[in-house]
């Protein structure tokens, strides 16, 4: 029976497509084949040698060390656009409270005497959170993935005018795009024309502080900045300083910090961006689905250090081998396959940066157990290898 152990409450719709005739499931599961998690950091966890796969029940995987699993064999799994439609709700939301005194008339509204004329305060006091409306402003969209372009067809629908940026759209993310949208072909295009911008990339090296004095001295006086994506992608100290200045008229981000609970003028959302029911269920389905192909048929979908791989199921035995992307490899394992008598029926090999996975089908039924442990020490034996299963 294979394992699979939940480091957080891991929603029962997408568990319970987990057969428990094949699987044991639970927080309490002692050397796991595969884990899934959301929020828990796995940084300090020491991996079990059983460990095969992590499944993270949403789209950022900074709290698991993905490059110690990519050295271990472990293929680490997301589920991009699970929650895309929960952010795209919140990233509206963000909108407006950057375009209108709403926190702060709030907060303002709970202090007013009751014992005094409360709707004659309000008229009188409302004057001081006044804003601005949507309509005819232009949004400045960097990042049209699953989340982005969702959020640029619904503002279009705001009366915003929408330009996006995006140097690594998918074909099937361009479709779904309404034709209203501009594209801009550089960020400084963004940053010059927008009256808002909201972030929505990943946290890589080229992204971290990408908001910093530099790039905001090329934004419009009084820019609304919304940052749903990730808390380092914009430098607080130069943001709180433009934020006094004027420079930047509002600030919204779903990732408070020590620096931005400090800044007044910055409204701190506790990471609610993902935070709904349907959204949890929907990771937890799409991460469930994903560890249950790879551990009985070793295809992989939407693994962020390995390539995706599919080949059919026709019955016969299969081999999963993880390796390193370098030459001679695959010559070595179709040879340790020949070399034991056996017919490769069907196989493929993808690559995704420095890692790659091989895929074969052996013809003629199951292997013997003996043969099949045989097979695989024999592949797991070649240099570069990582990880071999045969299923």
């Amino acid at each position: 029976m294979k394992k699979i152990k939940l480091m957080n409450r891991i929603a029962a719709v997408g568990t319970d497509r987990l057969d428990r005739k094949v699987y044991e499931v639970g927080e309490a599961v002692g050397a796991p084949d595969a884990i899934m998690v959301r929020s828990a950091a796995l940084h300090d966890l020491e991996f079990n040698p059983e460990l095969l796969a992590i499944a993270r029940c949403g789209a950022g995987v900074n709290n698991i060390p993905v490059s110690r699993c990519s050295e271990a064999g472990i293929v680490v799994f997301n589920t991009p656009g699970a929650n895309a439609n929960a952010v795209k709700e919140l990233a509206l939301c963000a909108l407006v409270l950057a375009s209108r005194g709403i926190v702060g008339g709030i907060e303002w509204a709970k202090t007013i005497d009751r014992s005094s004329d409360v709707a004659a305060a309000v008229e009188k006091g409302k004057g001081a959170f006044a804003g601005v409306e949507l309509w005819g402003k232009t949004l400045g969209i960097v990042g049209l993935g699953a989340i982005g372009g969702l959020v640029a067809n619904a503002a279009t629908h705001l009366g915003m005018n929408v330009l996006g940026y995006d140097p690594y759209i998918t074909v099937d993310a361009a479709w779904k795009l309404s034709r209203s949208i501009g594209h801009a072909a550089s960020l400084d295009e963004i940053y010059e024309k927008s009256d808002y911008i909201t972030l929505h990339i990943p946290s890589v090296p080229a992204t971290r502080g990408m908001i910093n004095a530099q790039t905001l001295a090329k934004m419009k006086d009084g820019v609304r900045i919304i940052n749903l994506a990730r808390a380092d992608l914009v430098n607080v100290p130069d943001i709180a300083a433009a934020l006094g200045s004027g420079k930047v008229a509002s600030y919204v981000t779903d990732f408070p910090t020590n620096e931005t609970v400090a800044v007044p003028q910055i409204i701190n959302i506790p990471h609610l961006g993902a935070s709904t029911a349907e959204a949890e269920d929907n990771c937890a389905v799409m991460a469930a689905d994903e560890l249950n192909e790879y551990l009985t048929t070793g295809n992989i979908r939407n693994s962020v250090n390995f390539p995706s791989v599919d080949v059919p199921v026709t019955g016969n035995s299969r081999v999963s081998v993880l390796h390193r992307n370098v030459p001679s490899i695959i010559a070595g394992i179709t040879g340790a396959v020949s070399a034991k008598g056996l017919n490769i029926e069907n196989m493929t090999n993808k690559s995704r940066g420095d890692n790659a996975c091989t895929l074969l089908e052996i013809s003629g039924g199951k292997l013997k157990e003996d043969e099949a442990s045989k097979l695989a020490s024999d592949i797991a034996s070649i240099e570069g290898v990582l990880r071999v299963r045969t299923i």
